[in-house]
């Protein structure tokens, strides 16, 4: 009986809003999600755009400072004036070696000898674009990890290589190949073994750790403040007066790398412009039904005072409204779930016939739960106080 007179209160055309307005935002929702978890690991892989939210800068080499090596140096003033610009959020100078390098190979390590002098530079861990394993460096033991920019590799392999009819090396293969390094300046000297245990897509140097590079600059060389080049984070990458301030101060930036660093922010912009609206469209849908609740009950006001006065419960008078809605609510994340799942499946093909990826693990399943239990205990505990303040009179001062 009871279920009876409330299925004539329900008005069907709210409903069926409630569950479209739904399953778009819902829809919306879940692919956001999960295509930033599928194209992250691409374009890291491809360009690092996840954190290219830096450039390194340099001073032009002119004419006049071939012969004055001092001026392509960054002065204190200089830095700090950097550091004040409204766009930049820090300012961070390498750390260069100032003693001579050797890196050779030896007769017992089964690989063609070769001696070659080496420059290396420092920036803090934080602002490398990898995370090498054994990217450690102990005073106790004599293995100094390196480093090396990507391109250098390629221009072995397709350059030098080529030339000198030397063998071609993968990534895998050359961090295989141990070498020694003599390190020399102040009367010391001193031999270390290494080996590559990276590859850098954004900084065009040969790293070597912060800690180990100020120890070596004690020991072999002269401790120094001076800087030819700084790593610049930015706040915002796509503001219109970087390049111009850079240009009017005469400095040197990649502007490759401040392309990525804007196809990073407005990319993260995009998506996140995308959650706040898929947000939107499904606040509308709870203003929307939990409206067309209030006006149920409003209508039936005097109807549900009765069912309380003669014993029901306002549980039990809210849960025919609770299971209908319910119901609605999975069948709205069901389709808003298969149709995330076939949009995956769609731009996946596309991402797989132009790149070499593997599939990630799905969040959508996660996701569609997730949001089905919110909805569901939100909406019972709702239906619940909206009948209690309809059957339980207000108490007046």
């Amino acid at each position: 009986m009871l279920r009876k007179l409330q299925q004539k209160t329900l008005i069907k055309s709210q409903l069926l809003a409630y569950a479209l307005a739904l399953i778009v935002g819902t829809t919306l929702l879940m692919v956001i999600f999960q295509l930033y978890k599928d194209v992250k690991p691409i374009l890291k892989e491809q360009t690092d755009v996840f954190s290219s939210k830096y450039a390194v800068i340099s001073k032009n080499i002119s004419a006049f400072k071939t012969f004055n090596k001092e001026s392509i140096y960054f002065t204190p003033a200089q830095q700090e004036a950097l550091r004040r610009e409204s766009f930049v959020k820090n300012v961070v100078p390498f750390t260069v070696a100032t003693f001579k390098i050797g890196a050779f190979t030896t007769e017992g390590e089964g690989i063609p000898l070769f001696y070659t002098d080496l420059f290396f530079e420092s920036i803090p861990n934080k602002y490398l674009d990898i995370n090498p394993e054994n990217w450690l460096w102990d005073s106790t033991r004599s293995f100094v990890p390196i480093i090396i920019p990507e391109n250098y590799l390629s221009l072995y392999n397709f350059g030098f290589a080529e030339s000198q009819g030397l063998p071609v090396f993968s990534k895998g293969m050359i961090s295989q190949i141990p070498f020694q390094l003599r390190l020399s300046g102040n009367g010391k000297e001193k031999t270390f073994s290494s080996h590559i245990v990276g590859f850098s897509s954004k900084i065009n140097s040969i790293l070597v750790p912060e800690d180990f590079l100020m120890w070596a600059n004690q020991t072999y060389g002269t401790p120094s403040n001076r800087c030819s080049r700084l790593l610049i984070e930015f706040h915002d990458p796509s503001e219109q007066r970087i390049l111009a301030y850079f240009n009017e101060h005469n400095y040197t930036i990649n502007k490759d790398e401040l392309e990525l660093s804007k196809m990073s922010f407005f990319f993260t912009s995009a998506l996140w412009g995308i959650v706040g609206i898929a947000v939107l469209i499904i606040l509308l849908a709870i203003g929307i039904i939990l409206l067309s609740i209030n006006l149920i009950m409003q209508r039936n006001k005097e109807q549900i005072t009765s069912l309380f006065i003669i014993g029901y419960t306002p549980t039990e008078i809210a849960r025919y409204y609770q299971w209908v809605i319910t119901l609605v609510t999975l069948i709205g994340i069901g389709l808003s779930f298969s149709l995330s799942y076939y949009l995956r499946i769609l731009y996946m093909k596309r991402f797989e016939s132009l790149f070499s990826i593997t599939s990630t693990e799905s969040l959508l399943s996660i996701i569609a739960l997730t949001l089905m239990i919110f909805f569901i205990l939100f909406f019972h505990i709702m239906i619940v106080r909206m009948i209690k303040n309809i059957v339980t009179p207000k108490k007046h001062l």
